[in-house]
């Protein structure tokens, strides 16, 4: 959507105050680009957008970068004392963001570390695609807001996009593209083949291929797959070895400088964004896309169609958890298991049209095992793993 009259910057909205938008936020005040960019930090803590904004502006001011940094709350409450934005069409109508990025959700992916309960067993024992329901949930809202609000504002999710964009195209939710996850292993791939960059490089693979490859498994989709101008990399798994070894909270900031220079040339009107990104035209998983005139188009090697690559993707997610076809959420045999011991009718699989409804159902059943301790061994292993470096 256009500034407003005298204006020539362009805005870019991100709704999150976690790690993910920082890491966003500090590496888009290091970009340069053509136009000046004006960042709104949203988020429900306002301290946290407020230090958040505030710390992206000294690194634009440090860097000379033409973006400026601003952070409102973001809160059901849209009238009277302490009004913000929310999730709905007047506030896109205010904000007027050319790009909005979603880099928050009901479920953070390090409470397994912060704080083991028998929720995050659950998650481990089923798979994080248990969660989608609550990555999906505030997404959705804002998808829709945009849509009856902000119509020519581009969408970006950085929530699980490789199960929550399908989710949202089932529901009819406008949503461009995701951040994250295959963006990020290709952005690694890129650094081990010596910088060859994004438009000889095409990469198919999950947010599941964030970690390596079980050795045992035998099947294509236990790991990411790559072409170097048309050829197929070999060896994937040793050129990715030394960054996925990286502990995630790096790679979380990986994935969000890798985000921030899709997000910049996106707000700043380029002809053309050329990368790896999860979510593309509400398909699993992520693929190799070419973004232009805001829309996603697949650039597949020689080969490869979309009905392979999307098979691909969908069988390759099965290991998170979950899998979404035609707005229909399924669970394989592990996370359907593990999901009955508590909720039989979730564990059944349920449609895109029912999230609000399921979201509650997970939401309530994620506050009762919260209150539940993990078991001893496993509460031993977390501490275990939170002393890592």
């Amino acid at each position: 959507m256009s500034a407003p009259p005298g204006d020539a910057s362009r805005h870019v909205v991100v709704v999150g105050g976690g790690r993910l938008a920082r890491a966003l936020c500090d590496s888009l005040a290091a970009i340069p680009t053509p136009v000046r960019l004006r960042v709104t930090v949203l988020a429900r803590d306002p301290g946290a957008a407020d230090r958040l904004a505030r710390g992206a502006q000294v690194r634009a001011t440090v860097t000379g970068a033409a973006v400026g940094f601003t952070a409102r709350p973001f809160t059901p409450a849209t009238t009277g004392p302490g009004a913000g934005y929310a999730a709905d069409a007047a506030s896109m109508a205010r904000l007027r963001p050319d790009v909005l990025v979603c880099a928050a959700s009901a479920q953070s992916p390090y409470e397994r570390t912060h704080a083991p309960s028998a929720w995050t067993e659950l998650v481990t024992a089923a798979g994080f695609g248990v969660t989608l329901a609550l990555q999906a949930e505030l997404v959705s809202r804002l998808a829709a807001a945009l849509a009856a609000g902000a119509p020519d504002a581009s969408l970006v999710n950085a929530a699980f996009p490789d199960a929550v964009n399908p989710l949202l195209a089932a529901a009819g939710r406008p949503v461009l593209c995701g951040i994250g996850n295959v963006a990020t292993l290709a952005a690694c791939l890129d650094a081990a083949l010596g910088g060859p960059g994004p438009r000889r490089l095409a990469v198919l693979g999950h947010h599941a291929h964030l970690a390596a490859p079980d050795p045992a498994a035998a099947d294509d989709t236990a790991e990411v797959r790559a072409w170097l101008d048309g050829r197929e990399v070999p060896d994937v798994t040793t050129l990715l070895a030394g960054y996925r070894a990286l502990p995630r909270p790096e790679l979380n900031a990986l994935a969000g400088h890798a985000g921030a220079a899709v997000v910049a040339a996106l707000a700043a009107g380029v002809d053309e964004v050329v990368a790896n990104l999860p979510g593309p035209l509400g398909l699993p998983g992520g693929y190799p896309v070419r973004l232009r005139d805001g829309r996603a188009e697949l650039r597949l090697p020689a080969g490869v169609d979309v009905a392979h690559a999307s098979a691909w993707n969908t069988a390759a997610g099965r290991r998170d958890g979950v899998e979404v076809d035609d707005g229909h959420v399924r669970y394989p045999e592990r996370a359907r298991a593990a999901l009955a011991a508590y909720r039989p009718d979730l564990a059944g699989g349920w449609h895109a049209g029912e999230l609000p409804e399921v979201f509650a159902r997970f939401t309530a059943l994620r506050d009762h095992l919260r209150t539940v301790p993990p078991a001893p061994a496993r509460a031993r292993s977390v501490w275990e793993e939170a002393r890592c470096p």
